[in-house]
């Protein structure tokens, strides 16, 4: 019953803080603005492709950590996760209350001319790369590959790839459909503030579960 629940809890946490920090970042917005130039299908493979290995990879960086005290890795987890909650409510306090994600679509603009410059035929083959390789540059080092490390170190990995996965691909079926217009009408400071909260919401889990220790 306990490895059930550490599973369910582990599908859970993922799904929600992934789906969470994609909608409107640079990766949701290059799906979405590929999808606009190229044929939705193959866009979707791509973007999918990519997220997945980097999820796969964030959760063995996670469970490499199990390799260390465990309370040196809990108090790290802890540690990260309030910093990073704090510094997500600061930043959603500076951002202009209005809807939209101008300065992340400027990025994912940028990125798809600089791509797109360097290409000169097209295939379903080289589409799928295109938005693999973009998507996989975006995704590294960003908050939703911090968290699925950050969990795999405490739940099954497994449930963290998969929840993470289920997290991505609600978020690029979304940004290929119609990214574009649903980050119109959603708030990033929303968003970032939401993540702020979550973030300061696992590090007093993982503290209560350090006090239990």
């Amino acid at each position: 019953m306990v490895i059930q629940a550490a599973f369910f809890t582990g599908v859970t946490k993922s799904l929600i803080s992934v789906t969470l920090f994609e909608l409107g970042d640079k990766t949701f917005l290059i799906g979405a603005l590929l999808a606009t130039k190229h044929p939705r299908r193959w866009v979707f493979v791509g973007a999918m492709a990519a997220l997945i290995v980097m999820t796969i990879l964030s959760v063995l960086f996670g469970q490499a950590a199990l390799l260390l005290p465990e309370r040196w890795v809990k108090i790290a987890e802890i540690t990260l996760f309030a910093a990073f909650g704090l510094k997500l409510l600061y930043d959603a306090w500076r951002m202009s209350p209005q809807v939209g994600c101008s300065d992340e679509l400027e990025a994912a603009e940028e990125a798809i001319a600089a791509a797109e410059a360097q290409r000169s035929y097209l295939t379903p083959w080289a589409v799928m790369l295109e938005a693999c390789s973009l998507v996989f540059v975006a995704e590294w080092g960003d908050r939703t590959q911090f968290t699925t490390i950050a969990l795999a170190a405490d739940y099954p990995g497994l449930s963290v790839v998969l929840g993470g996965s289920l997290g991505h691909g609600i978020c690029a079926a979304l940004a290929v459909m119609g990214g574009r217009w649903i980050c119109s009408r959603i708030s990033e400071r929303l968003l970032t503030a939401l993540g702020g909260i979550l973030f300061l919401s696992f590090a007093a889990i993982a503290g209560q579960s350090l006090q239990v220790q």
